[in-house]
């Protein structure tokens, strides 16, 4: 069928889409070959190794309702996730607050540029004599 070089690493490709590295006459699996799309399919991780029941949950339980201890890295996992919510939380407010500050600061150039533009328009002519006209009446 095939011939086996042993200096050469050779891949094949055996049932189930799974694949061996053969070297020097050693069959190696290797983890990048699992079957992606059929994890992916049934909603599962890349890497099986991190995120599962056996990485999350307790080795044991009491039977009289005790608490368990934290497994192994179970602390650190909970710790790293804590902190990643947090920056998370930091980062969207600060991202609030950026976005309210430009609609700030943009609405403060509109209303300048609208004071520039009410002092450079003044009414001249009859139109300056009716508006002081109305003003008399109004303060009397």
């Amino acid at each position: 069928m095939f011939s086996l070089n042993t200096t050469i690493g050779t891949i094949l490709r055996v049932k189930r889409h799974l694949y061996y590295n053969v070297v020097n006459g050693l069959h190696q699996s290797c983890t990048r070959y699992l079957n992606q799309r059929w994890r992916e399919k049934h909603g599962l991780t890349a890497n099986p190794n991190t995120f599962s029941p056996l990485t999350n949950l307790p080795d044991y339980t009491f039977k009289d309702g005790r608490p368990t201890p934290l497994g192994v890295r179970q602390k650190a996992r909970l710790d790293k996730q804590r902190n990643y919510a947090a920056r998370i939380i930091k980062l969207v407010g600060e991202i609030d607050y950026a976005v309210e500050r430009h609609a700030e600061v943009k609405k403060q150039k509109k209303q300048k540029r609208q004071q520039i533009l009410d002092s450079k328009l003044k009414p001249k002519g009859n139109a300056l004599l009716k508006k002081q006209l109305e003003k008399k009446l109004i303060n009397s």
